[in-house]
């Protein structure tokens, strides 16, 4: 009974009910009541703003303004005043996010001040005030979530911040760029190659970069398939086999020659498309990734091999090319040695011998067994003189060529110049005994360097230039005794035979060479051409006596003081070096060695333009220096008289050639 009036009192209560009001309040109201109230903070607070209020009230639905009502007439002041306490750190939910019941929606700040269209435009001054403006600690509580003038200058001081960077790094990264593609412009210029390609990577004139993809794509396609063709072989897949080999043929057929896909036949595309289908069918029955990653690396290591091989064979070609005589030479050659032949002793002679001797005139020195090469020497020289008539030219050549040259000169006279040529071979006091070279010419060491076909343990037979035939001619040698050719001579001019003279020379004979026995043109840059590159620096006699920095000089178009010559004893110092040489360990071949030693700190620098060289193997040789140069000369493999010849330089060489001889028209030399 008690415990009924308990729980009748406790039913009846004033105080009971507010338990259960809170039970009511948790479990079905407080949903509504977290929207309503955020709603009802939001109108109290926009209720201190008189504009904001009267907008939010006006976009207020039926719905919103009912349940307001509703909520009201269900609680008291004081629980909606608990409320509003409970979600005044929530911040105020914008209308659309209301609307749309999407709680992670965007805050919007009703007190935005500065349009949003305007802040765009805002300087890096005006924005950085604005951020300095910004409320700090508490202040700024409110606005940790909004997107304030403040945050929205600074968002706008990082876009540009970001922006200047970009376009920074993307100048630096164009700069870099240009100046990489400039640099390898410029390495492939400075690049020295017999074999120039049709197709360079840096050529202007290549406009379109993918000229030859097709052409690749076909060679590509030839490599897997010949992967696939060992694979199937090894694993008795035969009949695939022998359709990838089928493939093949006709793939290498399509390419032949071609170098770039406007070469390639018209049935090039369906042979590639045939081409892939069958390797895509031999990819699904026969790859395997360790197969044919072997395979290719085995390829490559056998193509590295031939491209060795080939490397090599293509270096004894060059340098035998260099050293061939064509048939248009050597069939005027024969000719006017048999013409030379049929004259009487008395008309052999050359006229005006006085001039030999006579110091007072401008002597040179040719040294050549090529008639052809020989003429044009002497007729530029001839052509390009003030005074002809005191040009003496001496030229010495083999007994093989003696009487060809000699023909030559006889049916065509230099002029008013005089010309006298000789013969080597008869020269009584160049002998064994005397010069070291042809001592050594008689050894058997040299011989088997010589003349051995295999050479793989002979030293220096890495390189194959170094074994021209050149080397074992006296011709070759001889200038090391130009005041025993010529004893009653002052000064003389060498020439090389592969030189062109473009202007008078008689300058040279004035030059002062300052008590110095040689007048020469230096060839070294920064590093190139001293005297490192030619001497072994390695060997104590070279290096006691020599600087490895020392400019070296070029030999072809040198001024001899012949006086000086004789007091210095030069061809006694020659004789010395070229005895210690004899296992070749201080030098390889060659007559420039021999000379930089010979005539080191003895040769007086002369200016570039007396002698300008590398039309013999470089293509970038300036055309401006060409024009200037009084003596061009192509020394190196690609001589004008050969069919290797670079064709841009050919024609300041065959300019002096009379074309309209008859023995010229006969053995079909032309232009």
């Amino acid at each position: 009974m008690a415990s009924k009036k308990g729980m009748h009192r406790n039913r009846g209560g004033s105080g009971s009910r507010f338990p259960i009001a809170v039970v009511i309040f948790v479990s079905i109201f407080a949903p509504l009541l977290f929207f309503v109230g955020r709603g009802i903070y939001a109108t109290t607070s926009f209720d201190q703003e008189n504009i904001a209020a009267s907008s939010i009230k006006q976009e207020l639905n039926w719905r919103e303004k009912l349940a307001l009502q509703n909520v009201k007439s269900l609680f008291s002041r004081e629980v909606i005043d608990v409320i509003k306490a409970n979600t005044n750190d929530l911040g105020p939910l914008s209308l659309d996010s209301f609307r749309k019941n999407n709680l992670s929606a965007s805050w919007k700040f009703v007190r935005q001040e500065i349009p949003a269209d305007k802040i765009s435009s805002l300087t890096e001054a005006e924005a950085a005030k604005i951020v300095q403006e910004t409320p700090k600690g508490k202040d700024a509580a409110h606005v940790q979530f909004v997107d304030t003038p403040a945050k929205l200058a600074r968002r706008q001081l990082r876009e540009k911040k970001r922006e200047k960077r970009a376009a920074d790094l993307v100048k630096q990264d164009d700069e870099v760029t240009v100046k990489l593609e400039n640099d390898a412009i410029e390495r492939s210029k400075s690049v020295d190659s017999a074999v120039l390609g049709k197709y360079n990577l840096w050529r202007k004139e290549n406009d379109n970069d993918n000229s030859d993809s097709t052409v690749r794509l076909i060679r590509d396609q030839i490599i897997m398939a010949r992967v696939y063709v060992s694979i199937a072989t090894m694993k008795n897949q035969t009949d695939l086999a022998r359709e990838l080999q089928n493939r093949i043929k006709e793939s290498q057929h399509a390419l032949r020659d071609a170098s770039s896909d406007s070469d390639l036949s018209p049935s090039a595309a369906e042979k590639i498309k045939a081409m892939g289908q069958v390797l895509s069918k031999a990819k699904e029955k026969l790859y395997d990734c360790k197969l044919v990653t072997g395979k290719l690396r085995a390829m490559l290591q056998t193509a590295d091999e031939q491209v060795r091989s080939l490397k090599k064979q293509s270096t004894f070609l060059s340098q035998l090319a260099a050293k061939t005589i064509p048939n248009g030479i050597h069939c005027l050659s024969m000719r006017l040695t048999i013409e030379y032949y049929l004259l009487s002793p008395e008309k052999r002679e050359f006229p005006r011998s006085e001039n030999l001797e006579n110091p007072k005139l401008y002597h040179y020195a040719l040294f050549s067994d090529n008639v052809l090469a020989a003429s044009v020497v002497v007729n530029s020289a001839i052509i390009n003189a003030k005074e002809p008539e005191k040009h003496v030219f001496h030229l010495v050549s083999d007994k093989l060529n003696f009487a060809a040259i000699s023909m030559w000169f006889l049916l065509n006279p230099p002029g008013k110049a005089t010309i006298h040529v000789e013969n080597v071979d008869e020269f009584k006091w160049l002998n064994s005994s005397y010069c070291p070279v042809l001592k050594q010419l008689e050894s058997a060491a040299m011989k088997a360097y010589y003349f051995k076909s295999d050479h793989t343990t002979t030293a220096g037979s890495s390189n194959l230039k170094y074994r021209n035939p050149k080397y074992l001619s006296m011709l070759n040698h001889l200038r090391f005794y130009l005041p025993q050719v010529y004893p009653k001579l002052d000064k003389i001019l060498f020439l090389d035979d592969d030189i062109v003279v473009q202007k008078d020379l008689t300058g040279l004979w004035s030059v002062d060479l300052n008590g110095n026995v040689n007048g020469a043109v230096e060839t070294c840059g920064e590093s190139f051409h001293r005297f490192d590159k030619y001497l072994n620096f390695s060997n104590p006699h070279i290096a006691r006596n020599f600087d490895p920095n020392a400019c070296g000089w070029a030999y072809g178009m040198n001024i001899f003081d012949l006086k000086e010559w004789k007091k210095k004893d030069i061809t006694g110092i020659y004789h010395k070096w070229q005895s210690m040489n004899e296992d070749r360990v201080l030098w390889k071949l060659g007559t420039l060695p021999p000379g930089l030693m010979t005539f080191y700190r003895l040769t007086h620098p002369l200016d570039k333009s007396w002698h300008v060289l590398g039309l013999g193997y470089s293509p970038t040789v300036d055309k401006t220096e060409i024009d200037n140069a009084a003596v061009i000369h192509y020394n190196g493999n690609m001589k004008p008289w050969l069919e290797l010849a670079m064709t841009k330089y050919r024609s300041y060489w065959t300019k002096y050639i009379k074309f309209d001889n008859p023995y010229i028209r006969s053995c079909k030399l032309s232009e």
